[in-house]
């Protein structure tokens, strides 16, 4: 081969070998570019999924609080509604509470001895107003707070003619709860009012009662036919007459 030829080929190596270094270079910048881009889109992601959970437990907590101010909503709906309802009973009850007394004739207290002071005057309606809110109380089956406010009521009008009626709600209170000896207990304690408070005859007639549950049926018949024997004219003597046919019935059928 001639020198000449030798040296093409020489340079052509050469220039060869020049082009394969840069090419080289160029990929490994770019290499190094796209690295670059990976670690920038890595990071984006991380920040991305960081905000999403912030924003995740963010939802979290405002659905939480959105389900307290609903449940705290209902609650006060409910309330409501109950308020209302015993208003509703208050103002019924008051409202044949004073139908009742307009009909009923006037009952005579004797005033206090002169040696003790004069009780607070009573205003119109007091009376029976407090009447109405332990009657309303009953009938919203709190039978507990029922009993105090029926006893607060005798203890301030003790000659009212609404206090045998108050003392028998006392005995259908602890009659509603099962406790049949502490409700006779109770009823009896209206035979001691005065006998026009039209009361004693549903009082003796839930006595009875109570002797049917605590499985006294003799008494129950005796307190039957007193009702009968000395309020004949009354719906309670009716009612014994029927519970004493019944239970007379009941017997020959064995």
């Amino acid at each position: 081969m001639s020198t000449s030829r030798l040296a093409v080929v020489a340079l052509a190596l050469l220039a060869s070998a020049c082009a394969t270094r840069a090419s080289v270079r160029n990929v490994r910048a770019e290499v190094s570019a796209l690295r670059n881009e990976v670690e920038l889109l890595r990071q984006a992601q991380e920040q991305s999924y960081r905000e999403a959970t912030i924003a995740g437990a963010e939802i979290k907590a405002l659905q939480g609080g959105l389900r307290d101010v609903t449940s705290a909503a209902n609650r006060t709906t409910t309330d409501v509604t109950k308020l209302t309802a015993k208003l509703n009973d208050t103002d019924e009850s008051l409202k044949r509470i004073q139908g009742e007394m307009t009909a009923r004739p006037a009952v005579a207290v004797a005033p206090p001895p002169p040696e003790r002071p004069a009780r607070e005057p009573m205003r119109p309606g007091q009376a029976e107003s407090a009447y109405a809110v332990g009657l309303a109380t009953f009938r919203a089956r709190e039978h507990g707070q029922a009993v105090l406010e029926f006893l607060d009521f005798i203890a301030k009008y003790p000659k009212h003619p609404l206090a045998a009626n108050a003392q028998y709600w006392i005995g259908e209170a602890y009659y509603s709860q099962r406790d049949y000896r502490q409700a006779i207990v109770e009823f009896q304690k209206v035979l001691d009012y005065p006998a026009a408070n039209g009361k004693i005859p549903d009082a003796l007639l839930k006595i009875g009662l109570c002797f049917t549950n605590l499985r006294e049926p003799t008494r129950a018949n005796e307190t039957w036919n007193r009702i009968i024997g000395e309020y004949p004219s009354s719906e309670a003597a009716t009612r014994a007459r029927s519970f004493v046919r019944d239970r007379r019935a009941g017997a020959q059928a064995r």
